[in-house]
């Protein structure tokens, strides 16, 4: 019985102690770091087809205005 009393007391307690301690900061500096980590990816992104997409222009502009051949 003792055993059985002190362990609804711990559960009680721990209980208690988890609903004092939030996460709210925690889940929001998590969401900045996703957010952040996105941005990055798609500015890198964005940089790299650029400057591919810009080659592809220019090689496409020279042909065109030499009459044919080749970049």
């Amino acid at each position: 019985m003792f055993l059985l009393e002190t362990a609804r007391l711990a559960s009680a307690w721990i209980n208690r102690r988890l609903a004092l301690t939030s996460e709210r900061g925690a889940t929001a500096v998590e969401y900045a770091v996703m957010v952040a980590l996105i941005a990055a990816v798609i500015i890198l992104a964005v940089i790299f087809l650029g400057r591919t997409t810009s080659s592809t222009f220019s090689c496409t502009g020279q042909t065109i205005s030499t009459q044919g051949g080749t970049c």
